[in-house]
């Protein structure tokens, strides 16, 4: 059985469509067995519901890059 703090990761990738099927197949295992993480799941997916509702973006690869150099600059100042 997979922990919980292993299973809260394997949520976040299968919201984001990132999870294999074997980590699919532990988590639903681990779903079935805790008390906790179902709750966890559902406000997960919740969550993520919400903020597709609400059209919010990230940030480009380009435009991450570009804010990790400015805040290397900050740091070396």
């Amino acid at each position: 059985m997979i922990s919980c703090e292993k299973a809260a990761k394997i949520c976040n990738k299968k919201q984001y469509k990132e999870a294999t099927f074997f980590e699919k197949i532990s988590l639903y295992i681990h779903l079935a067995i805790c008390k906790t993480c179902p709750q966890f799941s559902r406000k997960n997916t919740e969550f993520t519901s919400l903020c597709e509702k609400a059209h919010l973006q990230s940030l480009s690869e380009q435009e991450k890059i570009k804010m990790k150099q400015k805040l290397q600059e900050e740091v070396t100042k």
